[in-house]
């Protein structure tokens, strides 16, 4: 399941590459969660969750990232921010890409501002 998660992590990554975002960090890890992947889209830094979902029997990929997850990345992104200080005052987007399906048959769907830091 890592390896899968991986794979789908490194094709969404070059994908917002080819779209001109700019890869700044990938898997941050604090005891509050993991950043899968952290962009810069023009002066806009992008932190980035991906999400695969093989079967819809417990809901798509995007519905995996409830309220409580939502919470983890932004605290976690918040530490990043403050460890990352000349990014600190960018305008920041919280986005989710996501791939229902079997792995060779899906396709991205990239949620941009997926949701808030409140």
């Amino acid at each position: 399941m890592r390896a899968a998660g991986a794979r789908f992590e490194e094709r969404a990554g070059a994908a917002l590459q080819r779209a001109g975002l700019k890869l700044l960090a990938r898997n941050y890890t604090t005891r509050h969660g993991e950043l899968d992947l952290i962009m810069l889209d023009g002066d806009t830094v992008v932190f980035v969750e991906v999400r695969h979902r093989l079967r819809a029997a417990h809901g798509s990929a995007a519905a995996s990232v409830t309220a409580s997850k939502q919470q983890k990345l932004i605290r976690t992104a918040e530490l990043w921010l403050a460890a990352h200080g000349k990014y600190a005052q960018r305008t920041c987007r919280f986005d989710v890409v996501t791939y229902d399906g079997p792995e060779e048959q899906t396709q991205m769907n990239w949620l941009r501002g997926a949701f808030d830091a409140h």
